[in-house]
């Protein structure tokens, strides 16, 4: 299927088994016949005719989940959900990769850093609270790095020390990582894994049920690597979207159609970006280095094969075997809800600390610290309500 969900020319040209040749640009909506083919059904140049087709035909209580802390941004940042129909809602789920870290691999970092190894990671990561603190409030040798290739070349100059890159991230920033450790780094250079999978949290979250959820946008980040055929397993409506806020309201308005005909099938309105197979190479850099394992997310159990660890063939630059590191489960003792605005169940201003005592400035919880974070999102845009 391919949609342009913004007035531009086609990246390269739809299938035109219909004979719609000559239709090169322009929101495309399929109707409801939609079959899964290119199919003109009107064309939409502004996102307030979206609007207006989605108050036309909600006439139900409907929510959607998006797991993308970059979705909930342009959301919030546009105003978006201030044009839907009252019974249409956009649920926040696990899409920040930093909030959903939990406190047991924060510990492992500081840990890291109290044996003296220069710890390197992204900025959103050094105010993310552990048991014992932060690795911003260590006094450890703590450097922000803008990927692991800045964090190789650290250990390349500084031989004398031992280099820990913190890795977080989903699919998207696992097979730079993977890439990297391909070119053999240096020996003082090893990881903590702390990546996450996007398909078994979506697993778990419809196994539980208790957001009451009708369908979910796709995270196009992650489809960009990976593609859409995993997700099609889940027997639920879903949209990859892109990242514009027409992009946003089309996926919102082909998930309504799925709902209202009772279907439940993937569908893509990010093909300038996205394709169902995802980017072969990518994958095949990530598998050869990383494998699944069940790991521990903010806010939820553990979820079997919902992260990656090292292979045992780069074993050498596992942070974890290299040091003896062994990640622990971590009781919550704060009143931060960020564990219920992650599984969708809650939003940020249910939080009793919210814009209060927990603020981008004094972040209680890593909601608040994180730029994909829900907290600070809303915080940032003065969101009331979702």
């Amino acid at each position: 299927m391919r949609f342009c969900p913004r007035t531009v020319p086609w990246i390269r040209d739809p299938p035109d088994p219909a004979g719609t040749a000559g239709h090169k640009e322009g929101i495309y909506i399929p109707d409801l016949e939609y079959t899964g083919r290119p199919h003109i059904g009107n064309t939409m140049t502004e996102g307030k005719e979206i609007a207006s087709e989605l108050r036309r035909l909600v006439d139900r209580d409907i929510a959607f989940m998006h797991i993308c802390g970059t979705h909930e941004a342009a959301i919030a940042r546009t105003g978006l959900r201030s044009v839907l129909p009252p019974g249409l809602s956009i649920v926040m789920g696990p899409g920040c990769p930093v909030c959903i870290t939990p406190q047991g691999e924060i510990d492992a970092a500081l840990e890291l850093a109290e044996q003296g190894c220069i710890i390197t990671t992204y900025g959103d990561l050094l105010r993310v609270p552990g048991s014992k603190g932060s690795l911003e409030s260590c006094g450890g040798d703590v450097r922000v790095v803008q990927g692991v290739h800045k964090a190789a070349e650290i250990a390349a100059r500084e031989k004398d020390r031992e280099v820990v890159f913190i890795s977080v991230g989903f699919e998207t920033t696992a097979p730079t990582v993977a890439a990297a450790l391909l070119t053999s780094p240096p020996e003082n250079f090893s990881v903590l894994s702390c990546h996450r999978l996007v398909p078994p949290a979506m697993a778990w979250l419809l196994s539980q049920g208790e957001a009451n959820l009708h369908g979910f946008i796709l995270p196009g980040h992650v489809c960009t690597v990976m593609g859409y055929e995993e997700y099609e397993q889940f027997p639920v409506p879903q949209v990859v979207a892109g990242f514009e806020a027409d992009d946003i309201l089309l996926g919102l308005l082909m998930l309504t159609r799925q709902v209202l005909k009772g279907e439940a099938q993937v569908e893509n309105a990010y093909p300038r970006a996205v394709t169902r197979e995802g980017n072969q190479k990518a994958k095949s850099v990530m598998n050869r280095v990383f494998v699944p394992e069940d790991v521990e997310w903010r806010g939820f159990p553990v979820i079997p094969g919902s992260g990656l660890a090292i292979r045992p063939g780069f074993s050498q630059y596992d942070a974890r075997k290299k040091f003896g590191i062994t990640i622990r489960h971590v009781e919550k003792h704060s009143a931060c809800i960020c564990d219920r605005v992650l599984r969708g169940i809650a939003q940020p201003t249910d939080c009793k600390l919210f814009g209060k005592a927990c603020t981008p400035q004094r972040p209680v919880g890593p909601c608040m610290v994180s730029h994909e974070g829900a907290c600070r999102i809303w915080q940032l845009y003065r969101v009331k309500q979702g």
